[in-house]
């Protein structure tokens, strides 16, 4: 088998194990998702290679990150040195499904306050990545 069957596989694989984790049949993802039925099992035996669209919808539905999705696709690179959190949230034994959900909210929410407000705890972030105060942001 070469490498792409593999990671095409593995990928499928990969979001079975999430469907699973998530107690969801295969036909409750594939409405969740707005895909048909056979396509996601195709996915899942990784006999078709979804698009990226078609991940990200998989990956709403499994409420997951599209990028998790993505990198295993092969159509990211991963980023050294980074796990997913919401994939260790979802597979916690020791926490319940309605606390993994709110995790996951949270922590989302906390993602999406900083990406859309870019303002680190000190201020307003700079070019560079780092927190400058109000005054040197020049806002």
């Amino acid at each position: 088998m070469n490498e792409l069957e593999s990671r095409w596989r593995d990928l499928g694989e990969f979001i079975r194990e999430q469907r699973r984790i998530g107690h969801l049949s295969l036909r409750k993802l594939s409405e969740m998702a707005g895909i048909s039925n056979p396509y996601l099992s195709q996915i899942e035996r990784g006999l078709r290679k979804p698009s990226a669209e078609i991940l990200q919808q998989i990956a709403r539905a499994l409420e997951i990150s599209s990028e998790t999705l993505y990198v295993r696709a092969g159509i990211l690179e991963s980023r050294e040195g980074e796990t997913d959190l919401i994939t260790e949230i979802r597979r916690d034994p020791w926490i319940n499904e309605e606390q993994k959900k709110t995790l996951i909210q949270i922590y989302e929410s906390f993602r999406a306050e900083r990406t859309t407000s870019r303002r680190g705890p000190g201020g307003f972030w700079g070019a560079a990545g780092e927190p400058e105060s109000k005054a040197g942001a020049g806002r």
